[in-house]
């Protein structure tokens, strides 16, 4: 099973440095051993009694003492038990364990990616996180929700009774990798998402990857156009880094200018925030931007990329446009998409 999800993944382009097994921390002289042990002489953990949880009866309720993890001193609601009534560990005492052993491999900073369904986790390993760096260390809980896979529309039903599965391979396969990148990066982690396979297979404005990735084609397209139309123009990276710039004036030039000017903050915020869809968001509206100056000059010639009467003119629109397609690059270079010249 591992070696097909490192498969799966590298459809994607998706290499894992590491790949940590659980089963190491059990057994003696093992990580959960070993950080119990620890979490004793620190004094994090006592032998206590716990009130049932909301909704239980006593009477469904084991009421003894057991071994517990005070959570409560690092912002969890209640004491966590470690150990269970047969003697073998819990869950989070696994996972007290591993956030120690990352935290000691010298990670300081830790982001986990948990399912919509452990929500209730956030709190209690935030809480771990702290115990066993001494407060040195800091955690980043990212809940997803479910993906709905569509066609046409339409629910694409799964069944594990029957093996009826849709596995990642099978999306890539029928969509390709720079859609099901983009695609799954074009949403808040915490949305819920439908993925329409006919959707993101179409070459209209509806789908976003490839909105974008036209709007980079786009920008190569008018460059031979200004080659044709303009050939002993000199639009080399010297010749535009010397544009004259203050010829772009319009209001038209000026938003699509705005948009640009976004990109580094932009870059940062998401970064900061662990939100690559920002990325995402952004580019997709760079490229509307793009889009709509681009139609603005079909209905008036004077906003024109080109222009035949006015090659400096010209030259300072193309410095906008290899503008437009520098951050174009760059923000699906971030989200692992391609960036095509053409598109077929």
């Amino acid at each position: 099973m591992l070696e097909l999800i490192k498969a799966d993944l590298a459809k994607l382009g998706i290499h894992h440095d590491v790949f940590f097994s659980e089963r190491t921390l059990h057994g003696a002289g093992g990580d959960i051993e070993l950080t119990l042990a620890w979490l004793r002489s620190e004094g994090m953990i006592y032998e206590g009694r716990l009130e049932p949880p909301k909704g239980k009866t006593p009477d469904e309720w084991e009421d003894r003492e057991q071994t517990l993890f005070r959570a409560t001193d690092y912002g969890d609601d209640v004491d966590r038990p470690l150990i269970k009534s047969d003697g073998s560990y819990t869950y989070f005492a696994a996972d007290i364990a591993y956030h120690r052993n990352k935290f000691l491999r010298g990670f300081k900073h830790m982001i986990n990616v948990l399912g919509a369904d452990h929500s209730g986790y956030v709190k209690r390993l935030q809480a771990a996180t702290k115990a066993v760096s001494l407060n040195a260390a800091d955690m980043d809980v990212r809940i997803c929700q479910l993906v709905r896979l569509l066609k046409n529309g339409e629910p694409f039903k799964m069944s594990k009774r029957s093996g009826d599965l849709v596995t990642l391979a099978d999306v890539v396969e029928e969509v390709g990798a720079d859609a099901t990148r983009f695609m799954l990066m074009y949403r808040r982690n915490d949305a819920a998402m439908d993925f329409d396979f006919a959707l993101v297979k179409e070459q209209t404005k509806d789908n976003p990857v490839f909105y974008v990735q036209y709007a980079h084609a786009r920008t190569y397209s008018i460059f031979k156009t200004a080659a044709r139309d303009l050939p002993a123009l000199d639009f080399s990276p010297a010749a535009l880094a010397v544009a004259e710039i203050e010829r772009i004036e319009t209001p038209a030039e000026l938003d699509l200018v705005r948009v640009l000017a976004a990109w580094p903050r932009t870059v940062t915020a998401a970064a900061v925030a662990h939100e690559p869809h920002r990325i995402a968001f952004y580019a997709h509206e760079l490229a509307a931007a793009f889009h709509a100056f681009w139609g603005k000059g079909k209905d008036d010639p004077g906003l024109r990329f080109v222009n035949e009467d006015d090659p400096k003119l010209t030259l300072a629109r193309l410095a906008l446009v290899d503008a437009v397609r520098q951050v174009i690059v760059n923000a699906l270079a971030i989200l692992g998409v391609s960036v095509p010249e053409e598109l077929s």
